[in-house]
């Protein structure tokens, strides 16, 4: 079948040449050809049929791969997924042809695209096209890093590191992996993802000008890139050295691999990363084949991104020389059942200034911790504190994996709708339930503060009945919600006075009923956070105090439940400028509103 349609399309490219121009032709790969290239290249290595080689050199498109032969970084203004797939069939040239040429234009390629045109995500594109080189700051916007570009570049780095073994080719693919696939998809639900990855402070995976798709929508939008990279999440884990039985492990992912040639069934192990816990803990154990007598190699990849201080490797609990960051571990043995390989690498938070030489971009930097960039829980501030002289970590902490049991949402009935109390623009309201993974949920949830730290467990209401706390919206860590008098609106401000403005005593619900809570002001006994009755969203709240009213117990009782959001297990604050930010992995995010940019002041 596939020597039939490539029979058809060498005969209609002879017609388009002899009736036109070969120039015709070459006008015609500049909208997007896919891999024709890679894919004849392949055929030829199969068929060893001329016309398949003939063809395969006709969508090299050599206006563009000549630029690349003579190292020149001239990409800006060119269609980036029209030309990636050019650049990986180039790469298998190389492999089906061995001219070295070709293997040149890949390295120098995939250095132009990371030293001059590449996010923090490892991603790719403005509006689909390359920009100006080292100008990524004027680009940020809803239609980032187009996913089928990043689709193909994993394919680039993969090529390179068959060849070379190098590390940072290694290292490019999981942070592509990481960050450019999965931050498409829709945190964990699978199946929706989007096409563009929007980059400017206060975006949304819901924004995007492509939005979310189902499956088909988003087979559609990306021409099946999108669906085949979560189609090929276990790929490019481990690499088989064929000249000796050796093994590259370069991705840390809990898997098993069947090794053939080193004649044993590999089980590695990854311990869920927590902020908490500064270190990626692996484990690989081994099942031996019957009959195996060789010895092999394993080379575990020191990422670039880790250090020296805290590493340890272990095999068998005896320690092992571990080489710097940027290189490979090598332990060779005759492998058996009883073996226990233990890596523990340290992972420490770090800046990286956006790809932009101008100075007055200097401070637009990303924060990664390990290969995970770090997304800011924001509509669109972005100024942080970067703690001038001392460490990242005294302007940006851990929260503790606790703190996920103090989290809270509080809800009334009115009408026939649900409503929640709600942090919207530093003010509280009661607004309609939200769905979960929304900037609404956020704002709906709180971390109870008890004021008596021993009281902190909280496992059920009861827990907090009698208790005097504080609360912290969700997405604004280390601000709180303050009375400012009776009958007036409530306020968040980043600090309070000592007058207990933000204190509340948590009691049980005014109406009487099983579960609910009232909240009474610390300041002013006889006074609760109140609602009132029968309201529509964006009901403003004031504290009341007690009165014979009608509907005043009801209007001032909650149902208090866990909290409409909760912590990532990698969740950090970073300290701003007039407020402090809830950072969480990009590839963890929902709908909800991010920068992965900040403005960082010393």
């Amino acid at each position: 079948m596939v020597k039939w349609m490539v029979d058809y399309f060498y005969n209609r490219v002879r017609k388009v040449i002899t009736n036109y121009s070969v120039e015709r032709h070459y006008l015609s790969l500049n909208e997007e050809t896919g891999g024709m290239n890679d894919v004849l290249y392949k055929l030829f290595s199969i068929t060893a049929d001329p016309k398949h080689l003939v063809l395969a050199h006709l969508f090299d498109k050599p206006c563009f791969l000549g630029l690349l032969a003579v190292q020149a970084d001239d990409i800006s203004g060119f269609h980036a997924n029209t030309h990636i797939p050019v650049v990986v069939g180039a790469q298998m040239r190389y492999e089906i042809t061995g001219d070295p040429l070709y293997k040149d234009i890949g390295a120098f390629f995939m250095d132009v695209v990371n030293s001059s045109h590449s996010y923090a995500t490892g991603g790719t594109s403005v509006g689909e096209f390359w920009s100006d080189p080292k100008r990524l700051a004027s680009t940020l916007q809803t239609e980032n890093e187009e996913s089928c570009t990043t689709y193909n570049m994993l394919k680039v780095s993969r090529h390179l590191f068959r060849w070379t073994k190098e590390m940072a080719y290694a290292d490019y693919y999981e942070r592509a992996l990481t960050n450019g696939v999965l931050g498409i998809q829709r945190g964990t639900e699978p199946g929706v993802m989007i096409y563009m990855l929007p980059q400017y402070p206060g975006s949304s995976k819901a924004k995007s000008n492509h939005g979310w798709g189902t499956l088909y929508d988003s087979f559609w939008c990306c021409y099946g890139t999108g669906i085949e990279s979560f189609s090929k999440l276990g790929d490019s884990i481990y690499f088989e050295e064929r000249e000796a039985p050796g093994l590259y492990i370069i991705q840390y992912i809990s898997s098993s691999l069947d090794w053939k040639s080193g004649q044993i069934l590999l089980h590695q192990k990854v311990d869920p990363i927590v902020s908490s816990d500064p270190y990626l803990r692996v484990t690989l154990t081994f099942s031996p084949k019957k009959g195996t007598s060789q010895a092999s190699t394993l080379h575990l990849r020191i990422p670039i991104w880790t250090n020296s201080e805290g590493a340890t490797a272990t095999i068998n609990s005896q320690s092992l020389p571990l080489p710097a960051p940027g290189s490979f571990l090598s332990v060779n043995r005759k492998w058996s059942s009883s073996d226990k390989l233990t890596l523990q690498i340290p992972i420490s938070l770090r800046t990286e200034a956006i790809k932009d030489d101008r100075h007055e971009y200097a401070s637009v930097q990303a924060i990664l911790h390990g290969p995970y960039l770090l997304a800011g829980h924001t509509s669109g501030d972005w100024n942080l504190k970067s703690g001038s002289g001392k460490s990242l970590s005294d302007s940006i902490t851990p929260i503790p994996a606790s703190y996920n049991g103090q989290l809270v949402s509080f809800s009334q009935e009115s009408g026939n709708s649900t409503f929640v109390l709600a942090n919207s623009n530093y003010s509280i309201s009661m607004e309609k339930l939200p769905e979960s993974g929304t900037d609404a949920s956020l704002q709906a949830t709180f971390r109870l503060i008890f004021k008596d730290s021993s009281s902190s467990k909280l496992s059920s209401v009861k827990d907090a009945i009698g208790k005097s706390v504080m609360l912290e919206p969700f997405d604004l860590p280390g601000m709180l919600l303050v009375q400012q008098g009776k009958d007036r609106s409530f306020a968040v401000t980043k600090s309070a006075d000592d007058d207990g403005s933000s204190i509340f005593r948590v009691v049980s619900g005014l109406d009487g009923k099983d579960g609910t809570v009232s909240l009474e002001s610390g300041a002013q006994n006889g006074c609760y956070v109140y609602s009132g009755v029968d309201y529509k969203s964006g009901q403003s709240m004031k504290l009341s105090c007690k009165s014979s009213d009608t509907g005043f117990n009801q209007g001032a009782s909650f149902v208090m439940n866990k909290g409409l959001s909760q912590y990532h297990p990698i969740s950090f604050v970073a300290k701003g400028d007039k407020r402090n930010f809830l950072l969480t992995p990009l590839y963890s995010l929902r709908e909800e509103s991010y920068t992965i940019y900040f403005h960082i002041q010393p």
